[in-house]
């Protein structure tokens, strides 16, 4: 995604750390400079606006719930997994449902 214009920080690098930055997890540099991006890249600006909604909107419906230790520590180790650029299989990635016994005849 790009408005196609140069500007001093890439999109892709903008839609790459687009979290972190709604997040208020980097420096202060980083985050002006991303300001700077927004006020210069439209399509930036409105992918922004989409993902801080689409976070307040999870944040208003499942705010609440406490999410397990475990299940936290595993998406957050895909996570690093994707940054560094390791494929993670899918089926790695699903969780799945707990079953049930069968019904005894």
């Amino acid at each position: 995604m790009s408005c196609g214009e140069p500007h001093e920080t890439d999109c892709s690098e903008v839609l790459d750390h687009l979290y972190e930055f709604l997040d208020h997890e980097m420096p202060d540099s980083d985050c002006t400079k991303f300001e700077v991006h927004f006020e210069e890249c439209s399509p930036c600006l409105e992918k922004y606006g989409l993902e801080q909604a689409v976070k307040k909107l999870v944040k208003r419906c499942c705010g609440s719930d406490d999410v397990p230790t475990d299940l936290r520590a595993k998406v957050m180790g895909r996570i690093d997994l994707i940054r560094a650029g390791h494929l993670v299989p899918e089926q790695d990635i699903t969780v799945a449902a707990p079953q049930t016994p069968a019904p005894q005849e």
